[in-house]
């Protein structure tokens, strides 16, 4: 909504330009009109959103055992469907561009993570409160925004194979210090600091850090449907290929439970009635658990990239 509107404010400026230059206003419109017409209904894209909006809400709402799994698959199809259908659209060069940066930002999104049993760790033993984690989540979106600005250079001059392996290298550094808590870091860090470099003080370093990282993967992919992508096909490219990166969001979430099936945490849930614990807490997984989702992530990118 909001970009709806920052559109509408700009046009009428450029509009309102434009006269003070002398120029008409119903020629200031059309100079600033980039289509002549409205572009054909493409059938196969509303018809590929109202299979994907069916299945989805028929699997969701009819408890349909495996839903998770059903949805992805069938998604990923249709979307698989519909890029078929646009990269028609494109020269054999821009639609290998295309496709090749879709599977590397894919690749780099569907990564694993840790799950709730890192956050119930960092309750239960490093004390971090609800407001501490909220203020790690403002830091995190707060830097993600002036990160998009920070790299705008070097997202601008550099391959998507060269940005999404640095991000790979950064990303599995950054996940380092976390690993080293579980093993004692923060208290080894606290005793030669006089209690300064303490558990939070690496999380909040950590976390200004690794946020401005996180969605500078999509930017260069963004960028290139809106220089290249036909002039009547921009906001088609751009849903079709959200739609493919968001899926990687959905295989993410499947590979962290299926992980977590491997590497079993569980957290002290006491018994309402009797005070006694019902479930102990067992985070005597969660060391190997960061560990292996760290070997994932940093893999997994740079063997895309390099196949």
């Amino acid at each position: 909504m909001g970009g709806v509107f920052l559109a509408s404010y700009l046009r009428r400026k450029n509009i309102a330009h434009l006269i003070r230059q002398g120029i008409g206003r119903e020629d200031s419109i059309a100079l600033l009109d980039t289509h002549a017409g409205a572009p054909p209904i493409n059938w196969w894209i509303l018809g590929g959103g109202a299979a994907f909006t069916v299945i989805s809400l028929s699997v969701g709402l009819g408890g349909v055992s495996g839903a998770e799994e059903i949805v992805f698959g069938l998604s990923m199809a249709i979307v698989l469907f519909l890029i078929g259908r646009i990269s028609g659209e494109l020269d054999e060069e821009a639609r290998n561009m295309l496709v090749g940066t879709a599977i590397l930002i894919f690749a780099f999104r569907a990564i694993p993570g840790p799950g709730a049993g890192s956050t119930w760790w960092m309750i239960d033993h490093l004390g971090f409160d609800q407001q501490f984690l909220a203020t790690l989540s403002l830091i995190g979106s707060a830097l993600t925004l002036a990160g998009m600005f920070i790299f705008r250079r070097f997202m601008a001059e550099r391959s998507m194979a060269f940005i999404i392996g640095i991000l790979t290298i950064a990303g599995t550094i950054l996940s380092l210090p976390i690993i080293g808590m579980y093993f004692g870091l923060h208290e080894w860090t606290a005793t030669l600091t006089g209690g300064i470099v303490d558990a939070r003080f690496i999380a909040i370093v950590d976390t200004a850090l690794e946020s401005p990282l996180g969605q500078i993967a999509m930017i260069p992919m963004l960028a290139w449907i809106a220089n290249s992508a036909p002039d009547k096909l921009k906001a088609t490219f751009f849903a079709v290929m959200a739609s493919f990166t968001n899926l990687a969001l959905s295989a993410s979430q499947l590979c962290t439970k299926y992980i977590n099936q491997i590497f079993i945490i569980s957290r002290e849930v006491i018994d309402a009635s009797t005070g006694e614990v019902a479930v102990p807490a067992d985070y005597s997984q969660l060391g190997l658990l960061l560990m292996t989702i760290t070997a994932i992530g940093f893999a997994v990118p740079l063997l895309t990239i390099l196949s």
